[in-house]
């Protein structure tokens, strides 16, 4: 029979760290995989701001005359920034959950659940490159049955 360790509780209760179960050729695999979705994502971003917030309402419709904009048009306008701001910042929200990841990485932490030290498995990671928690710990979160660590 083997004997399972104890892990050290850190100082909320919860288990300490531990270092990634991952193989030195699934870490790399993974932190490709998320260098190539940070330049997909910082692409998107670039472009949209490119396209909907640098250009003024003039050169976007290709109206040239001088004629006053009417207030719907202009409240139709407000809310498109409105929304493609939305989405800008969501995904800058994005690019930092990555950045995030990318750091795990480098201190050898990748593919370790924050809320309980446990790892995360490989699925969870491909379907979600940037996870910090394991399944049970994220959805315990969303219960609200389990406060997220700083």
């Amino acid at each position: 029979m083997v004997e399972k360790r104890k892990k050290a509780p850190a100082k909320n209760g919860q288990a300490k760290p531990r270092k990634s179960h991952l193989s030195a050729a699934d870490v790399k695999h993974f932190k490709q995989m998320l260098l190539e979705k940070r330049g997909e994502i910082l692409r998107n971003v670039s472009e949209i701001e490119e396209e909907t917030l640098k250009k003024s309402r003039l050169d976007a419709s290709g109206d040239l005359s001088s004629m006053p904009i009417h207030m719907a048009d202009l409240g139709s306008d407000n809310y498109e920034q409105e929304f493609v701001l939305g989405l800008v910042d969501s995904e800058r929200k994005l690019l930092q959950e990555i950045d995030d990841a990318l750091q795990r990485i480098e201190e050898g932490a990748y593919g370790i659940c924050e809320g309980t030290g446990k790892p995360i498995p490989k699925a969870r990671l491909k379907a979600q490159l940037w996870a910090r928690y394991c399944v049970e710990y994220a959805r315990s979160l969303e219960k609200g049955t389990t406060s997220e660590q700083e």
